[in-house]
């Protein structure tokens, strides 16, 4: 494969040069991204220089660059992993059948839409997270947003590079339709409910990179595995940047624990909100509303769409290779169901079941991150401990959307819900009060009160580097 050409008006490492066609088409579309990107990305921040890291190889070891670059500079680009000749669809009807180089036409529709709800939360979490440049708590943290947004950025030329090259004029409407959605509107709104939700402060994005980005990586995943292989290829590629979205977002959560914990050591039996703290159980409150919107994501525990991606292979489970049967013909899987207002064990086919299955993952995956969590707590001497809420708290897809549970999974009626749901959600004075901390620290070196900083800087620079020329 070619190494990535930056000599390109759009880089690439997949030989863009060699298709005149598909380079004019995207070159048509790289103006309306960037205009895009200029009225609902970050806002007043596009002549700042940002230390940034650029891909420039495609390996494991050492592909990123860093250094200083104006965002709308950021050279975007098309990369995807090496070809595998020999590889095969590894899961589904198709099992040990070479991996597709075309779409194949009876799944046209599905992987088209498979692509498109992919490439639809790239530009979301963008604009969701456009104002919060105004009241970043240091510059390690307003570099780190801006990293996540580029990033982002270039997941969703991925995805329309695959809508330009292999959907023909369907996968160029859908690529500038992508543009035209926005976050939160009521008229043109983006298609997955949990991107649509204002994100307003900075616990809220740390929430968001932790739990939201977290279901990004498992439905990276999924398509990693998928028998398409210019999919499978771009998505594994998507996976090394991904990784330091949910580091951002696990490690702010746990910042703002650890400066709490410090606050509440140093000024026993005072109020933490009279000191500039976010109190543990108000950051319990986000966590439950993060965890359980983003919990959302994988859709209804029973799908007939999740069997015939699977059975079509284009859409497998996170880490298929470790998987004993790769057909799921056979197997079922256990879970309690709600019938007519009541919880019911029951056991359905397992390939209905792979959206559960992909959860159970990233379930799993929290509770490694409400561990982090709680290890700051007992290095700080704290008896609080974080807990990740039940997959049927506060749902609002799937068998349980519509009904109550309580943090635990258990069923409750409106009336208990009404009676506590302002101890297990934030509440508008929780909101109000987390945004009055959000006084941005633009100063080197400094962070502001309410955070700790940062254990390390980036790339091996110190904690005060000027992460971004204010």
């Amino acid at each position: 494969m070619p190494s990535i050409d930056y000599s390109q008006k759009i880089p690439n490492n997949v030989d863009l040069a060699s298709d005149k066609r598909l380079q004019r088409a995207l070159e048509a579309w790289q103006p309306n991204y960037l205009e895009w990107w200029n009225s609902v990305g970050p806002t007043d921040f596009n002549t700042k220089d940002v230390y940034l890291r650029t891909a420039v190889d495609v390996g494991s070891d050492g592909w990123a660059h860093f250094g200083y670059v104006k965002m709308p500079d950021y050279r975007w680009g098309i990369f995807l992993e090496p070809r595998d000749g020999a590889r095969t669809i590894g899961f589904g009807d198709h099992f040990g059948e070479p991996a597709w180089q075309q779409v194949p036409g009876e799944y046209r529709n599905w992987l088209r839409r498979i692509i498109v709800t992919q490439a639809d939360t790239e530009p979301a979490s963008v604009e969701q997270q456009r104002l919060l440049g105004h009241t970043a708590p240091s510059l390690y943290d307003l570099r780190n947003l801006f990293q996540v947004n580029v990033e982002e950025g270039r997941h969703l030329w991925a995805m329309v590079y695959l809508l330009h090259t292999y959907f023909g004029k369907d996968g160029r409407d859908e690529a500038d339709e992508l543009l035209q959605r926005r976050s939160g509107n009521p008229d043109h709104p983006r298609i997955l409910g949990t991107f649509n939700e204002p994100c307003e402060d900075w616990l809220s994005f740390f929430c968001f990179t932790m739990f939201t980005d977290r279901d990004g990586k498992f439905q990276l995943l999924a398509l990693a595995e998928s028998g398409f292989d210019p999919l499978s290829r771009t998505t594994r590629f998507m996976l090394t940047e991904e990784a330091h979205h949910m580091f951002v977002g696990q490690t702010g959560v746990g910042r703002v624990i650890e400066r709490t914990c410090q606050l509440m050591k140093e000024n026993p039996g005072k109020d933490v909100k009279a000191l500039g703290g976010v109190p543990l159980e108000m950051i319990q409150r986000y966590v439950n509303f993060g965890a359980s919107s983003s919990t959302d994501l994988y859709g209804a525990e029973i799908s007939s769409n999740s069997a015939n991606f699977f059975r079509s292979g284009l859409k497998g489970r996170a880490y298929e290779d470790k998987q004993a049967d790769h057909l799921a013909l056979e197997g079922t899987y256990r879970f309690e169901n709600l019938v007519e207002g009541r919880l019911s064990m029951e056991e359905v086919p397992l390939r209905n079941a792979m959206n559960e299955v992909l959860r159970d993952e990233y379930v799993k995956d929290n509770e490694r991150g409400i561990e982090y969590w709680n290890r700051i707590c007992e290095r700080a001497g704290n008896d609080f401990r974080f807990a990740l809420p039940h997959r049927r708290f506060n749902r609002r897809i799937g068998v349980y959307a519509g009904a109550r549970f309580d943090l635990e999974g258990k069923l409750i009626d409106e009336a208990a819900w009404v009676a506590h749901v302002d101890r297990w959600l934030p509440s508008a004075s929780d909101r109000a009060y987390v945004k009055s901390l959000m006084v941005p620290c633009y100063e080197k070196g400094k962070t502001a009160g309410w955070i700790a900083p940062p254990a390390k800087g980036i790339q091996g620079m110190p904690v005060d580097y000027e992460y971004v020329r204010m």
